[in-house]
């Protein structure tokens, strides 16, 4: 009998998007997946977005989430892997997440071998063909050079800047139309063409399952509507929380 390894999978979450009590209780509800898969998973993906917000300056990180930072240290310390791909809200990342907890920290879609099956995993932003603008701002949140010149900004009013950038960009992801017509399914598609058994996206906020030739398109929605997490042995599971 094949030994399968299990993986877990968490998209959107969006810590910090809602008013106190109703983050207070997205967090410990994510906490205690965290340490549900610290007991049940070998590696954890995050598909990007884990904060609505996050911008790390050189000395100093965001207050708050202090719990969702410890439940992934106890992870990491366990010695499983974690692996972050950033995505387009929580995309200033310096060093905290890759030495202070161990993370492996990813600016664009990867490939995997997981139990046998190929997997192309990402946040799934700025892979839509027709999504010029989204790809321009994308290049420019992105460039090293200006997110030095940002951070000599006083962090409090950068984060203040940062919150209102990611409120314009969730504005924008939500208008658009990203089935068919937008590019992610067929995304997906191409990707299975070239050989993939599992192609996992996030940041539509939009859960859904494709099956196509071979292969399977899975999105994993968001936590704005249903926490839930996927799981990987010998099948993709979505699973609410």
């Amino acid at each position: 009998m094949i030994n399968y390894s299990t993986y877990f999978f968490i998209s959107d979450v969006h810590l910090g998007l809602g008013l106190k009590e109703e983050e207070k209780e997205k967090e410990a509800k994510l906490v205690k997946l965290i340490n549900y898969a610290a007991e049940n998973c070998d590696e954890l993906f995050i598909l990007g977005d884990l904060f609505d917000y996050w911008f790390e300056y050189k000395r100093v990180i965001q207050k708050g989430y202090y719990k969702t930072l410890a439940a992934l240290i106890e992870f990491a310390e366990s010695g499983k892997k974690i692996h972050y791909f950033i995505g387009n809200h929580d995309f200033l990342h310096r060093n905290f997440f890759r030495e202070e907890i161990g993370a492996i920290l990813y600016e664009d879609p990867a490939a995997f071998t997981l139990n046998d099956k190929k997997f192309f995993i990402g946040h799934g932003d700025g892979l839509v063909p027709n999504d010029t603008g989204y790809r321009i701002l994308k290049w420019i949140l992105r460039n090293k050079v200006l997110q030095r010149i940002y951070s000599t900004i006083h962090p409090d009013l950068g984060i203040k800047i940062a919150s209102g950038t990611s409120k314009t960009s969730r504005s924008y992801t939500s208008q658009k139309d990203y089935g068919r017509k937008d590019g992610l399914i067929e995304t997906a598609m191409r990707k299975i063409d070239q050989g993939y058994d599992y192609v996992i996206f996030g940041h539509t906020h939009i859960r859904s399952e494709f099956e196509y030739n071979n292969g399977k398109y899975i999105n994993l929605g968001s936590w704005l509507e249903q926490p839930c997490y996927g799981k990987f042995t010998d099948s993709f599971q979505i699973i609410n929380w």
